[in-house]
């Protein structure tokens, strides 16, 4: 499973867990070791389980370089509880497993766990759904809809659309939207976060993943617009916040050594005494701050780790759907254990773990756990909590493409609309179905589509004999300005022009069909002289 990552899915943390017993018991090290004046074959010492597999989730790109020793033993421990591996006497079902020489080996029975049952939310009846220009102040009942009338566009429907451009708009009226509630604008961040989530990860459902009873619009609102100049959520209830004091311990570490606000006394070993406080104060939260209910959908983003690009954009996404005291206090941390992890001029943290380290594991649980304790979620959350330290600037910033497609649809939604008396056919509205066509196909239908109904259009006005001559070439010279090509069309030369529309009758300029009576009159008169 080298280089491999596991599917996503409900169940990833238990494929998991049995994909990574396969590949201890497939490459762990076993030979004869001598114990209690006798020879064990096919066993291996504590230390040499601890030492292989330790190599092996390091190399490992499901959990990754940032597993210690210490988390390995942890697994190991699981491992003996759950009879993966045994004593060479058969006894397991504790966590009595030492990295010292006692002798483990295999069970001949199999391990591993079976998949759990993949729920479903499919009728929960609460799925989203976009507003569109015919839903007004109340969101979308339950009820039946009618189907939507089918938008054919036939030629009487186009000519009374494409009227405008011939002058014709006596037909139409003006009609704009009521306007968009505060209800409604939650409802369709709600949906398109939700749609944007699904795309991200690349999954045909967020069946047994996401339940959307469980995502709230007005928190995905408030984190989006409700924040201050750094991009950190701003509450409106303090007593949300958290204490004065953990803020001020986690300024003073941050800003090491400069962010001594209180002008406190600096003794040996005062900024372990700070650390100190501020996990203390995470590690009593009821619950991660990525929440349980949310629990799959970041466990699926681990899958994405190897593409930073799709990995911070889903990372954008989820977190988002965060109640925002969580997601204050989640950037607040990360935050925190990126700038401890970059201070050179702080002291070490710990005599035997590396800062970096130490702040990974003293912080993971924190961030993501499952209600059901799962046997990796230690190691899952080592990988995920050290990608986002590292990544959390970009994380903590609004998705640019949901927030343009969110902004683009609520634009659409308050636009003033164009209706045409005798048409009840919405063309703003999505359509009900698209299928993919040939190339060739497609340009039939462009001609169909335009040209056709252009030429009917066009045919209809010269036939028209109840429109006055003087009305129709106005109409026609409208026509052919808008319409060039289909205009040409019909009239490739003047004569073609000339024998359908009628030309205009000369008529004798003024100055030549009256006498100028401001010139005198007598050279006129002589011109009519005769002669003898």
């Amino acid at each position: 499973m080298e280089g491999e990552v596991i599917g996503a899915g409900p169940y990833r943390a238990t494929k998991l867990w049995n994909e990574t017993i396969k590949l201890f018991r497939g490459g762990m090290p076993l030979r004869r070791h001598w114990a209690s004046f006798r020879y064990y074959d096919s066993t291996f010492t504590g230390s040499e389980a601890v030492d292989f597999l330790h190599e092996l989730l390091r190399s490992n790109y499901n959990f990754g370089p940032e597993v210690t020793r210490y988390q390995t033993l942890q697994l190991l421990r699981k491992f003996f509880k759950a009879h993966v591996i045994e004593d060479i006497k058969g006894r397991h079902g504790t966590e009595h497993f030492d990295d010292n020489g006692h002798l483990y080996r295999f069970p001949t029975m199999s391990p591993l766990k079976s998949l759990p049952t993949r729920p479903s939310w499919r009728d929960c009846g609460d799925l989203p759904r976009l507003i569109r220009w015919d839903d007004y102040e109340e969101l979308p009942q339950k009820e039946n809809v009618a189907p939507q009338k089918s938008a054919e566009l036939t030629s009487d429907l186009w000519n009374k659309r494409h009227s405008v451009a011939i002058g014709d708009v006596h037909e139409c009226k003006l009609i704009r939207r009521r306007e968009v509630t505060s209800k409604q604008v939650d409802h369709i961040w709600k949906s398109m976060t939700i749609t944007h989530l699904q795309r991200v990860l690349g999954l045909k459902t967020l069946d047994g993943i996401l339940n959307p009873v469980h995502v709230n619009g007005a928190h995905i609102v408030h984190n989006v617009f409700s924040v201050n100049k750094t991009g950190v959520v701003v509450l409106e209830k303090k007593a949300e916040d958290m204490p004065y004091w953990v803020i001020s311990a986690m300024k003073c570490l941050a800003n090491w050594p400069d962010g001594n606000d209180a002008k406190q006394p600096l003794y040996p070993g005062f900024e372990r005494d700070v650390l100190r406080t501020v996990a203390d104060y995470y590690q009593r939260l009821t619950e991660p701050l990525l929440t349980f209910r949310l629990y799959e959908v970041f466990v699926n983003i681990l899958s994405l780790l190897q593409e930073q690009d799709k990995a911070t954009e889903a990372l954008q996404v989820s977190c988002l759907l965060l109640p925002p005291p969580n997601r204050r206090r989640l950037q607040l941390l990360l935050r925190l254990m990126a700038r401890v992890c970059h201070n050179p001029r702080l002291p070490p943290l710990n005599d035997t773990i590396a800062t970096r380290t130490l702040m990974v594991q003293m912080f993971s649980h924190c961030v993501l756990g499952s209600p059901d304790d799962m046997d990796l979620d230690e190691l899952l959350a080592t990988k995920l909590v050290t990608f986002m330290m590292e990544h959390h600037n970009a994380i903590f910033q609004v998705n640019t493409k949901l927030r343009c497609q969110v902004e683009e649809h609520l634009s659409h939604l308050k636009r003033a609309q164009i209706k045409y008396a005798g048409s009840d056919t919405d063309f703003s509205a999505s359509p009900a179905f698209c299928k993919q066509i040939k190339k060739v196909d497609c340009e039939e239908q462009k001609v169909i589509g335009t040209q056709i109904p252009l030429q009917q259009l066009l045919e209809g006005l010269i036939a028209d004999e109840e429109l006055p001559v003087k009305d129709k070439r106005k109409r026609l010279k409208q026509f052919q300005k808008s319409y060039p090509e289909v205009y040409q069309n019909r009239f490739p030369t003047e004569e073609s022009k000339a024998a359908v529309i009628p030309e205009k009758t000369p008529r004798l300029k003024p100055h030549l069909m009256f006498f100028n009576l401001k010139k005198p009159l007598q050279p006129f008169q002589r011109s009519w002289s005769f002669r003898a």
